[in-house]
């Protein structure tokens, strides 16, 4: 690539005034290509484009708005291949993934805010008789307010401006996710992409460009230098901060939004448990772990990354994860039988392992493919099961964030509640159980905002968020109209 990728602000594709930065191929460790590093005054300038282009957006019509995400996702269907190509070389993701998980699924959540349903919008209007106050004319008489009806409305308000902060793990779902919904709900949105693969995204705002948004109504400024991000969260232009990352960064942007009573929606570190009982079917658990904890080489928020099993069946289940993984081949994502890819750089690999290092020193036991599987170049790790863990080990509490799952042993139902409870985190928890009363029983217990019951499946439909530190409020289907907007009270008498 010879010309370096521009941002995006105010309908303008301008060039970055703190130059380009390589972006690598973490399979490859080749430049897929040159992305923008914009300056702080460039993210402010979006801010104020973005907060121009407000007060129209918000009015249009939301069958035009509608019609403008839908034919954004026809374009993005119409280049899969080439988009999906660009996403497996800046994310190391396999072919499948880039096609299926990331750009299918972005296309997907456009067409899916492109058909919003009236009562997602309002709830119905309701009669009711009226509280304390009630009507003017009781005032006016001198009563006590009682008597009379009066009638409700809430409607939904679009928040404002909308800051999206996204993760690198996935470059098309997660803004799509983000910019779908605000936009239907008629937000104006500033993205922020992931250093390390942001020229995806620039892509999507050509296809919304091309679907005829308006300018200002998305803007996309990207950067290695934190003060890009610091610049959106900060802006006094922005009403809210949706963003994907470690719980870290999340932390330090609700200080700021604190400050300024900004809207959040935190969608933040997971370290699920799975949660195995002695009655469970071994096969099924085993291929449900193995699958997502190795999906997208261990790089995904809801793996079941901390596997609790019942002592019945510890062994076999240490015994098949470990042949599981084994099985697994590790290399170039664009083969086809690759399933795990390699991580999304040097540095984050040699974070996984530094964490593989630490659970041997802490006494688990080590259980990994040969290395010599691994590619010679790449950032490649191999899936690893930690056995004989113990919860108050840092590998069992901490994030990896990569292809490494931990094992531990438990007696009883209440201990194993208890263990999957005693975390920082609480994103989505999983349960298996030949029981299915047990099974729902604990469900119900788990301080997770999810819970996968026999399975590692997601309904696309229901609510998406974190208990404790990973994250605040709900996004995904209906949840995501709810949190890109305000609820409005309108009432008047009966």
């Amino acid at each position: 690539m010879t010309d370096g990728q521009r941002v995006f602000v105010g309908g303008v594709w301008a060039e970055p005034e703190g130059g380009h930065y390589e972006v690598t191929d973490p399979a490859t460790e080749e430049t897929v290509g040159l992305a923008p590093e914009a300056s702080r005054e460039q993210a402010l300038a979006a801010c104020a484009a973005a907060r121009e282009a407000f007060g129209p957006w918000s009015r249009t019509a939301p069958e035009e708005r509608a019609a403008i995400l839908g034919r954004a996702a026809d374009i993005i269907r119409e280049h899969l291949e080439p988009y999906a190509s660009l996403a497996r070389a800046e994310t190391g993701a396999t072919t499948r993934t880039a096609r299926g998980m990331q750009v299918g699924v972005g296309a997907a959540r456009f067409r899916r805010y492109a058909r919003v349903e009236p009562a997602e919008w309002a709830i119905p209007p309701q009669i009711n008789e009226a509280g304390p106050g009630g009507t003017s004319h009781a005032l006016r008489a001198g009563g006590e307010g009682k008597g009379g009806v009066m009638g409700a409305l809430a409607v939904r308000q679009p928040v404002g401006v909308v800051a999206c902060i996204t993760s690198y793990n996935n470059p098309w779902a997660n803004p799509a996710g983000k910019i779908a919904p605000a936009l239907a709900m008629g937000n104006t949105v500033v993205v922020k992409p992931a250093p390390q693969d942001p020229l995806s995204v620039y892509r999507m705002a050509e296809a919304l460009e091309a679907a005829g948004v308006p300018r200002g109504v998305v803007n996309v400024v990207s950067g290695q230098a934190v003060s890009v991000g610091e610049a959106v969260v900060e802006s006094g232009d922005v009403d809210m901060v949706s963003f994907t990352g470690s719980t870290a960064v999340g932390q330090r942007i609700a200080e700021v939004c604190g400050r300024d009573m900004k809207r959040q929606l935190m969608e933040l570190g997971g370290k699920g448990a799975a949660v195995v009982f002695d009655d469970a079917e071994v096969g099924s658990a085993v291929a449900g772990i193995g699958t997502t904890f190795s999906f997208y080489s261990g790089q995904i928020c809801t793996a079941p990354t901390r596997v609790l099993a019942q002592r019945g069946v510890y062994d076999r289940l240490v015994e098949q994860l470990s042949a599981y993984a084994g099985r697994l081949k590790v290399g170039d994502p664009r083969e086809r039988d690759t399933v795990v890819g390699p991580v999304i750089s040097a540095a984050h690999r040699d974070r996984v392992e530094s964490y593989v290092e630490l659970g041997r020193k802490e006494g688990a036991v080590v259980l990994t493919p040969e290395a010599g599987r691994l590619p010679d170049r790449g950032f490649y790790i191999g899936p690893t099961v930690l056995a004989d863990c113990t919860n108050d080990m840092r590998v069992a509490r901490e994030e990896i964030f990569g292809p490494v799952v931990v094992v531990i042993p438990f007696d009883d139902e209440e201990e194993g509640i208890a263990l999957a409870n005693d975390s920082d985190y609480g994103l989505i928890d999983y349960v298996w159980s030949g029981d299915v009363s047990r099974a729902f029983r604990v469900a119900r217990r788990l301080r997770a905002g999810g819970v996968g019951i026999n399975t590692v499946g997601r309904n696309m439909e229901a609510p998406f968020g974190g208990f404790k530190k990973s994250g605040v409020g709900r996004d995904v289907g209906s949840y995501a109209l709810h949190a890109y907007s305000e609820v409005q009270a309108i009432v008047w008498p009966g």
